[in-house]
């Protein structure tokens, strides 16, 4: 801080030290030259030097021409450094004193003001920023052909997507302020304010005051910010982001005025077209229509009218041209006595055509005189020509007189404008030019019957508005208890016919606070209808302004574009008339019984007359609650809550299959999720990104998803910031590093769903249709649930609102939170712009896991104990429902039952298979010995040599053959004969060998 203050001293003590060294600059060659003639006073002006510490200063004579006189006045003591001027005066700086201006020019006092911008004014300088966000950086050229341009009286931003900024230095001697004009319409341009010192610095005071707020089309608003005494750099910014292919419309700056400058030495003239005739004038007037100025008049030179002429404010007079279609128009005339309008045609005010020249057209005759439209509904005529609201409690449809509704019933109050043969009494019409004022007495619309169109005009620039003010909005009687949204309704149907770029703006202004723009329409557009809701009970004004081209000029090329309305309704207005009664809910039967307001989720019974509860899981309507019909079904997943206003997700959600039941929790995923999406980089290298929040199940209806516009409501504290709620929205964000911004901005803040339709596994639900196969990654076997969202306020673009479809795919390589993505396809997360797509990819999108999810696994007995431990099956498919069980012992024995069991019957086997070979052993000698006789027999009959034979014991017979060996006796033999020895038989095993003579018999 201390090294601060010595860097201010020493730039004071510099600047005197400058200021001297001008000083003898001036009087050195006085001393060089001493011949040279006597300085006069034309010959040298008067200039102060710079204040020093202790707040003096000199006054000192610089020659015009250095060098040619000599001879200049000493220096002397100045006026104090706070000295100034009042508005009106100057310093005449020989005797030191304010003087008043002379006639025909103008002062400030202490201040500057630039309203002339033919050219851009000396001191003023256009600084196009450089794309340092651009993927193309090097191409630092890009910018280099965008500037700020003057347009007479006021100065233009550029229109394309560079960062451009106005600046002007100035140095006050005292504290003061700066004041401006502006006009700012398009949200896809950033508009910011802001003042930095000597140093580079930004001044901390205008932080709060940094971003212009939005003005309507056709009005101006004024900012003011203070300035501290010392050096002011001003800076005037804007950077335009269009996303699409849409032209940014550009901000308007005239009427800069600096107040705090130490005095003014001379009176500014008057420029051409104004003029002051009085002296110590603080402005200039501007001259009458057909009169004009040059600069510095104190006066104004009428103009020959016969043959020429001069609008308000003109420099010269011009040549009146021979008179065209383009210098009438027609309207319908009021309705006479006898109820008979006609059309009629004006010439245009003022009137610079002459009918008498060459080729002129005449002013075409009236038309025939036809019956007057019949009154708008809620009106009557009574046979007059002038139509009257019907009182209050009656209806007419506009054609009948006004009748007192029946009992059971009430007026259904509001606007129903269809005729226009005069315009409305809440209706206002008028013109507007950001340039001049030539149409300010024109009427912007005029009636035609069975449509209002746009005026003429006085040039294809004008702003033609239509202005319709409501006071309120009220509900009706049975609806009033209602916990409902809705409060009202517009609903207007028009068509433009266009050559041009026109554009028709739909704009509205709650409680008087701002005016913005609801849904505009460029070019040609066929016969539409379009309906805005209210969910605020406040005073509105409606405004249409209708625009045949933006470019700025002073001729009337496209004056038969039009723009044409054809009908406007506005339901529950506060002061509306009645064009038909509905019924409500009454106390009683008898006659004249009065209306008594429905409790919450209550419709009205169309044959009693009587409040019914609406059936469990539907909704009512919310500008109709009368009938059944109006207790409409929540979709599928959704539950209405306890007052049947809307539909909502607990975020719980079951599917059935043929083989089981999926339960989910979406629980985890309620929570706000966000994605952004990009960068993505405009035709001129603007980097931005899309974000979108989604509030998956909202809360009980109500969607917690926010997104503001942090930048147009900085400017004013007390401003509340454009805030859109819904289940997801979208808004644009340009980085803080994108353009210098210390940080990000957020911006055009867009709702995509407002209502929650239904859950479903199905593709497609209400006419919303979901496209899973836009995602790169393929579904698993667990089918995917889909959300489906819609939002009913339809634009120029989606006639039918916007629908968004959040797909939940179960992921277990995600987190429980998940990743949302969008399609590759379509990386601003819609294809068509009404429709948009996102997949949201989570474990936690899983179905509940229950005991099909899992298997167990039994361990091997070890120590007694055996373990039977529970796992997931692969790959695990489930998040959250049931736990795994935990890891369970047993007791055990090494040789258990089970073993026990298999040793025996694996023994019995055993002896079973012994057994049956013995058997079939057995069974096979005795048909080997048989084979051997029948052999034997054969041979003793063929004669041929003797077989060896074994002597058989007398008596055995056949029993005894089976026993005769022609092998050495086996295992079983040898141990079945020791145990006949055993048992005291006399036997022996003797073997026959048919090869030796050796026998072997049983003895």
């Amino acid at each position: 801080m201390e090294h601060r203050k010595r860097q201010t001293t020493f730039l004071k003590r510099f600047a005197w030290l400058h200021s001297s060294l001008i000083l003898l600059g001036a009087l050195a060659p006085m001393t060089m030259a001493n011949n040279l003639p006597q300085c006069q006073e034309g010959d040298y002006y008067f200039e102060y030097t710079e204040c020093d510490s202790t707040g003096s200063r000199w006054r000192v004579a610089i020659p015009q021409r250095p060098g040619e006189c000599t001879g200049l006045p000493d220096p002397v003591q100045g006026t104090e450094c706070t000295f100034s001027c009042a508005a009106g005066q100057f310093l005449e700086m020989t005797a030191q004193e304010c003087r008043p201006c002379a006639a025909g020019s103008y002062s400030l006092g202490s201040g500057i003001r630039f309203d002339e911008w033919d050219d851009i004014p000396p001191g003023f300088s256009s600084l196009a920023t450089y794309l340092d966000n651009s993927p193309h950086e090097q191409d630092g050229s890009a910018c280099n052909g965008s500037s700020w341009t003057a347009q007479g009286s006021y100065v233009e931003s550029n229109r394309d997507e560079c960062s451009v900024a106005l600046v002007y230095a100035v140095h006050l001697k005292k504290q003061g302020f700066v004041s401006f004009d502006y006009q700012y319409v398009d949200n896809n341009v950033f508009f910011e304010f802001f003042i930095q010192n000597d140093q580079c610095q930004e001044m901390e005071k205008t932080g709060d005051k940094k971003w212009m707020k939005l003005t309507g089309n056709g009005e101006w608003g004024n900012h003011k910010v203070s300035l501290q005494s010392s050096t002011n750099v001003l800076y005037w910014r804007t950077t335009g982001v269009a996303v699409g292919a849409k032209v940014v419309k550009p901000v308007l700056l005239k009427n800069i005025q600096i107040e705090g400058v130490a005095y003014m030495s001379e009176c500014l003239p008057c420029k051409p077209g104004m003029f002051s005739n009085a002296p110590g004038s603080s402005s200039c007037e501007p001259c009458p229509r057909n009169t004009y100025s040059g600069r510095g008049a104190s006066s104004c030179t009428p103009c020959n009218t016969s043959s020429h002429y001069a609008l308000e404010g003109a420099s010269t007079c011009k040549t009146r041209p021979a008179c065209s279609q383009k210098d009438y128009f027609q309207i319908h005339s009021v309705c006479d006595e006898e109820g008979k309008t006609q059309i009629l045609y004006k010439w245009i005010e003022p009137k610079i055509c002459l009918e008498e020249s060459p080729g002129a057209v005449a002013l075409p005759p009236s038309g025939k005189r036809e019956p007057c439209p019949p009154c708008n509904p809620g009106f009557y005529n009574n046979n007059t020509p002038t139509c009257l609201p019907c009182p209050q409690g009656t209806y007419s449809d506009g054609l009948k007189e006004c009748q007192p509704c029946p009992a059971g019933t009430e007026p259904a109050l509001g606007y129903e404008y269809m005729w226009w043969n005069v315009l409305p009494a809440n209706m206002k019409s008028s013109c507007f030019n950001v340039a001049n004022t030539k149409c300010d007495d024109m009427n912007g619309w005029e009636v035609a019957g069975d449509h209002i169109r746009s005026g003429a005009g006085g040039s294809d620039n004008d702003y033609l508005i239509l202005n319709l003010k409501v006071p309120g909005f009220r509900l009706p009687t049975s609806v009033s208890g209602t916990s409902g949204t809705e409060v009202g309704r517009i609903t207007f149907v028009f068509e433009t016919i266009c050559s041009a770029d026109c554009e028709l703006y739909f704009m509205m202004d709650t409680d008087r606070r701002s005016t913005s723009v609801v849904e505009s329409w460029e070019g040609r557009r066929e016969k539409q209808s379009y309906m805005h809701i209210m969910t605020k009970n406040a005073s509105v004004s409606y405004t249409w302004a209708f625009q045949r081209t933006n470019q700025a000029k002073d001729v009337r090329r496209y004056v038969n574009d039009m723009a044409k309305i054809y009908s406007i309704t506005v339901m529950n207005a506060v002061d509306g008339r009645a064009a038909a009664c509905h019924p409500c809910a009454v106390e009683s039967q008898g006659p004249g019984s009065a209306c008594v307001p429905c409790p919450a989720g209550h419709y009205i019974d169309e044959k009693s007359s009587r409040c019914q509860e609406c059936p469990p899981n539907t909704f009512l309507s919310g500008h109709h609650i009368y009938g059944r019909a109006a207790c409409q079904h929540c979709g599928p997943g959704s539950h209405s809550d306890q007052e049947h206003r809307l539909c909502f997700s607990d975020c719980l959600f079951t599917h059935a299959e043929p083989n089981q039941t999926l339960q989910y929790d979406f629980s985890p995923l309620g929570s706000i999720g966000s994605i952004m999406n990009g960068p993505s980089f405009t035709s001129k290298g603007t980097k931005y990104y899309h974000l979108f929040n989604i509030s998956l199940c909202g809360q009980e209806g109500h969607g917690p998803a926010v997104c503001t516009d942090n930048v147009t409501d900085l400017s004013d504290k007390d401003a509340t910031a454009t805030v859109v709620e819904a289940f997801i929205c979208q808004s644009t964000i340009i980085p803080s590093e994108g353009r210098g911004f210390k940080a990000a901005l957020s911006s055009q803040p867009i709702s995509l769903a407002d209502s929650f339709l239904g859950a479903t596994v199905e593709k497609s639900l209400s006419g919303v249709i979901a496209r899973p196969e836009l995602f790169r990654n393929p579904p698993t076997s667990v089918p995917d649930v889909s959300f489906f969202y819609r939002s009913l306020q339809a634009t120029a673009s989606c006639e039918k609102g916007r629908n968004t479809v959040v797909t939940l795919r179960c992921n277990p390589e995600q987190g429980a939170k998940g990743e949302i993505s969008v399609p590759r396809e379509c990386p601003a997360g819609t294809c068509d712009g009404c429709t948009f797509y996102f997949l949201w990819e989570s474990s936690s999108a899983c179905p509940l896991c229950t005991e099909a999810d899992y298997h167990h696994v039994e361990g091997v007995c070890r120590a007694g104990v055996q373990d039977t431990v529970y796992v997931w099956s692969e790959p695990r498919l489930c998040s959250g429902g049931l736990s795994l069980p935990v890891k369970r012992s047993v007791p055990c024995e090494a040789f258990g039952l089970w073993l026990k069991v298999g040793t025996s019957l694996g023994a019995f086997c055993a002896i079973l298979l012994l057994s049956l070979t013995y058997y079939f052993w057995k069974k096979n000698k005795k048909l080997e010995f048989k084979y051997s006789k029948l052999v034997i027999s054969a041979n003793k009959e063929a004669e041929l040599p003797a077989a060896d034979s074994c002597a058989i014991m007398e008596g055995e017979g056949e029993e005894m053959e089976d026993e005769v060996l022609y092998t050495k006796p086996s295992l079983l033999a040898k141990l079945k004969a020791i145990a006949k020895k055993g048992n005291g038989q006399s036997s022996e095993a003797v073997q026959l060998k048919s090869s030796q003579p050796e026998r072997w018999v049983w003895g």
